[in-house]
């Protein structure tokens, strides 16, 4: 059978989807809003489940998408409310693990299609993590089809007991904003004389203060850079539950290290950062990562999940946990123009290989129909 299309072949009615979100990082709310606008642009009816706030913040409904509150929880009301929302459905699709097991419970007992895919990986310690992996052998195994978009959110998929695993990589939907060449020139010095870093390298990292992120390995490698004249000045844009953590430790080793919260305008801090700094201890296709080669600022990251496939040769790979390596690194390439400009044209022709949005949603039509049989109209 030939992908869907908007124009439905004759006798068969329009292949309806349930999208199954749950509170949703913004990577995953944003793609599920992508794949909705283009899945409708085919002639594809579409429900986003949801909770309402997901809805006002990445506008599903606005794309043409009809929505339906689901509550985060799992409890029995909003899995009743989810299995309502799918009778009739020709294929359920489910992004994240906890909507991917609500979604297992709403479709028990039915013939329902589940796609899944995993974003990427839960991170827990102890009895949680041991509940997180019990509800991931549930859902790979609940699934026709778990879809990673990473190769090693695949090969965990496999091991989990996924039936069928695939790689399904994602689209950048919508980045916060480009900001070419000469805006960036104008932009620069009045950006790092606000954040405090005239005549003096910046160093920019962004992500939510967890513990996964890796901002104490960061910290530790910032310690090497108040021998370099001048000091680099290392800007964190984010906020999470380390925030008051880390600000001891900068203030108690008087570390040049600033913690400048949330921000809307990370396009325009990466504009006027020498480097972007991406320490995780797991990232799958890190927002921060792409936005950082689009912008051509030169990237130092650790060689964990899905960041040496995202980036290929066009950034500097550290082992997670090593901060001299981090260290090393950072001052190796500001010590380096060339190696920073060779590393900018790389970042370009990276980010010309990545799927774009039409792409994305092409490959996840080609899973839906190869899931559906025709479908008589009524």
């Amino acid at each position: 059978m030939s992908p869907v299309s908007s124009n439905a072949p004759h006798g068969q009615s329009p292949l309806r989807t349930v999208q199954v979100l749950g509170g949703g990082n913004a990577g995953s709310s944003a793609h599920v809003r992508s794949l909705a606008a283009g899945l409708v642009a085919r002639g594809v009816r579409v429900t986003v489940c949801a909770p309402a706030e997901a809805d006002h913040a990445y506008g599903f409904s606005d794309v043409g998408a009809d929505h339906v509150h689901v509550p985060r929880s799992s409890d029995p009301s909003s899995v009743a409310a989810l299995r309502a929302a799918c009778t009739d459905a020709d294929l359920v699709h489910a992004h994240g693990l906890h909507a991917s097991f609500r979604a297992a419970l709403a479709l028990s007992g039915r013939g329902t299609p589940l796609v899944v895919t995993w974003h990427s990986r839960a991170h827990a310690e102890g009895a949680r993590a041991h509940l997180l992996r019990m509800l991931e052998r549930r859902v790979a195994r609940a699934a026709t089809v778990v879809l990673g978009t990473t190769s090693d959110l695949v090969d965990r998929a496999r091991r989990t007991g996924a039936r069928d695993a695939r790689l399904g990589a994602v689209a950048l939907p919508g980045p916060r904003r480009l900001v070419d060449q000469d805006e960036a020139e104008l932009l620069r010095p009045k950006i790092r004389a606000e954040l405090g870093a005239m005549g003096r390298p910046l160093l920019m990292a962004v992500g939510s203060l967890d513990r996964h992120r890796g901002y104490d390995v960061l910290l530790d490698a910032a310690r090497a850079w108040c021998r370099l004249d001048p000091v680099p000045l290392l800007v964190i844009a984010g906020e999470g539950p380390l925030r008051a953590e880390l600000q001891r430790r900068i203030e108690d080793e008087e570390l040049p290290v600033r913690l400048i919260g949330r921000r809307d305008d990370v396009a325009e801090l990466l504009a006027a950062a020498d480097l972007a700094l991406l320490p995780s201890s797991w990232e799958s296709r890190s927002v921060l990562a792409q936005e950082a080669l689009h912008a051509r600022v030169p990237l130092v990251a650790t060689a964990v999940g899905g960041i040496p496939d995202l980036v290929g040769d066009a950034a500097e790979l550290v082992a997670y946990g090593d901060s001299p390596a981090l260290a090393g690194a950072v001052v190796r390439l500001l010590d380096d123009p060339e190696r920073c400009a060779e590393l900018r044209e790389r970042g370009v022709r990276q980010a010309a290989s990545w799927p774009t949005e039409d792409e994305t949603v092409a490959q996840v039509l080609s899973v839906y129909d190869e899931l559906t049989q025709p479908r008589p109209l009524p």
